[in-house]
């Protein structure tokens, strides 16, 4: 019987259209360097205020991706 194993790892990523652009963007950008990702878990949406209005959306996202034997 094979067993499957995660690994988990903490990402940032910004954009300044979106949260959902910036989630996009992190995973595009984790998955050039990291293989056989399988999820994300988004912690944390934050965003930068200038003059009241948004001009940097943040998350922080975990990346869990399968350990390859």
């Amino acid at each position: 019987m094979a067993t499957t194993v995660l690994k988990v790892s903490d990402l940032i990523s910004t954009s300044d259209k979106s949260w959902q652009d910036a989630v996009e963007k992190g995973l595009e950008r984790a998955s050039k360097t990291i293989r056989n990702i399988k999820g994300v878990d988004v912690t944390s949406w934050k965003a930068e205020v200038q003059n009241g209005k948004i001009v940097e959306y943040r998350t922080v996202m975990k990346i869990a991706f399968e350990v390859e034997q």
